[in-house]
């Protein structure tokens, strides 16, 4: 009985103990779970306040760049840089030309923001020829998003790198020489016949023409029959495929415009998450177009003198890319990358230029007569026959396309990117770091009152003959200067030259209701363009 008694508190004094070593072990467990969960606590807060402050550091940096410099320049928005308002107000034409405005005279260059990037805005024209001709080397590429292994349809001439650039182009110049240019005219002629039978057609039904929407019909057959021999059939039928794609290369996109400007400002880092541009309808819309086109000229046995056969002839060969090196030809992909660029600069660009060009026509009704008067001459000294030699012939004429281009450059600016760091001659304060980007703000050039004198009344005197001679030629970029400068202005010119030469021998343009006066450009647009189309009466002659 003793026994089991002492048993019985034994135990009980046992399980008392284990209670309190379990109760005790429990508080200890706890503690150190909450000090675990404390310890990754601090440790997470640690990460992010080192985060935000590495941010703030290199944010600062960036923005206080051009003020260590000493170099003027306006203060930037943390975010934005020196691009508030673009795509939402401003285009960024526009905004270039507020910021070359404000530090015109101030030295060769002012310092540029470009969301957080210290970037370069050219201000004299010394600088310019510098950058585009005479130090050209140190400034051949464009510094913009290439990605030919994930994005190979960004593999194109405007946008290669100088090495591989500089083959490409001596390859592709024989497309633009003035020999090609006199073969392919008479297509151009072909087209240009059609256009005026459509917009015949069109103005029965009411005379009151969005005259972008047709020009782009005109210049996509002519770029479709001209370099690759194809015939799109816009004009007559306004929803053709091709004209269809050339509407979703400015409308569908992978990204905003907030992504697009950081690829941009950041394109290596883009590259290396793989970053794409091209949305897959239109990159795979172009691969199957060559594909199929090259398929069918080699297997016909198909020998053309354009755009297209020169491509195929560098798909068969052999490209030197420097003195050691030797890399297969063209691939499929490099094919349509070259195709792509060449039809968006071909349809685009020039319709553009011609859009605008028939509205300050609209507006100014004599320089329509007196350019309408010299189309009617040049015909007739020509045997009443539209020629390469008549629309060549025509002084005035260019003088009026010129005069677009300045006042409406499609390109707003032009883009380079320092290879070495570069000391302004000079200047010795003024050096811009290798991999800079700079930016020659065309568009402020063109608009400047001491270049131009009033410089928004669209006058083609301003290049008459004594009065180029008087200015210097790099104040007038539309396609840019220098090795680099656009590979197919000639045909740009002619295609131009063509569709006035019909349009003002079978109608007269002029304002209406719809007509947008002034003119107000679309921020969101990359290149120059208003936001609702271009509305004019037209009337046959």
């Amino acid at each position: 009985m003793l026994n089991s008694r002492i048993t019985t508190i034994s135990w009980c004094s046992m399980l008392s103990l284990c209670s309190q070593t379990c109760i005790s072990n429990s508080e200890i467990i706890s503690t150190k779970v909450r000090n675990e969960n404390m310890t990754v606590t601090e440790i997470l807060l640690s990460i992010i306040l080192a985060a935000v402050a590495a941010f703030i550091y290199i944010a600062h940096r960036n923005l206080t760049y051009w003020q260590r410099k000493g170099i003027p320049h306006d203060s930037p928005h943390w975010i934005h840089g020196n691009l508030n308002g673009v795509a939402k107000t401003l285009t960024v034409g526009e905004a270039f030309t507020k910021v070359y405005r404000r530090h015109l005279g101030s030295g060769p260059f002012c310092g540029l923001y470009f969301l957080q990037k210290p970037t370069v805005l050219v201000l004299t024209p010394e600088l310019t020829k510098q950058v585009l001709i005479k130090d050209f080397n140190n400034f051949s590429e464009r510094g913009l998003y290439v990605n030919e292994e994930d994005d190979p349809l960004t593999g194109h001439l405007f946008l290669l790198q100088s090495q591989k650039w500089r083959i490409m182009r001596n390859k592709l110049t024989p497309t633009f020489t003035s020999g090609q240019m006199k073969f392919m005219f008479p297509t151009v002629v072909s087209v240009a016949e059609q256009l005026v039978e459509t917009l015949n057609g069109d103005i029965k039904k009411s005379n009151v023409i969005e005259i972008k929407e047709i020009l782009a019909r005109f210049t996509t057959d002519v770029i479709g029959s001209c370099a690759f021999g194809i015939e799109c059939n816009s004009l007559k039928n306004p929803d053709a495929i091709f004209r269809q794609m050339g509407r979703r290369l400015f409308t569908d996109r992978r990204h905003s415009n907030f992504v697009d400007s950081m690829i941009a400002a950041a394109p290596n880092v883009a590259r290396k998450l793989h970053v794409r541009l091209v949305p897959d309808a239109i990159s795979d819309f172009f691969l199957n177009i060559v594909r199929e086109a090259v398929d069918y000229r080699e297997k016909e046995n198909v020998q053309r003198n354009d755009f297209l056969n020169i491509l195929i002839e560098l798909n068969k060969g052999k490209l030197k890319f420097d003195d050691k090196v030797e890399e297969k030809g063209l691939t499929l992909e490099e094919m349509a990358a070259q195709v792509l660029i060449f039809f968006i600069a071909g349809f685009e660009t020039s319709s553009s230029t011609l859009t605008f060009l028939l509205y300050e026509l609209a507006l100014n009704p004599d320089i329509q007569k007196r350019l309408r008067e010299e189309i009617f001459e040049a015909v007739e000294n020509h045997g009443g026959k539209v020629t390469y030699e008549c629309v060549n012939s025509m002084s005035y004429m260019k003088q009026v396309v010129s005069e677009t281009l300045r006042k409406y450059p499609v390109l707003p600016h032009l883009q380079r990117k320092t290879m070495a760091d570069y000391v302004v001659p000079g200047h010795p304060n003024y050096v811009i770091e290798k991999d800079t980007t700079v930016f020659i703000p065309v568009m402020a050039m063109h608009h400047d009152p001491e270049i131009y004198p009033d410089p928004e009344k669209f006058d083609p005197e301003r290049f008459a003959p004594d009065e180029m001679k008087s200015r210097d030629p790099i104040y007038w970029l539309p396609f840019g200067d220098g090795p680099r400068n656009c590979i197919g202005l000639r045909f740009g010119q002619m295609q131009i030259r063509v569709a006035l030469t019909y349009l003002l021998s079978n109608f007269e343009f002029s304002p209406c209701p719809k007509t947008e006066i002034p003119l107000v450009f679309d921020p969101k647009e990359f290149l120059t363009s208003t936001k609702g189309g271009i509305h004019l009466k037209v009337q046959s002659i």
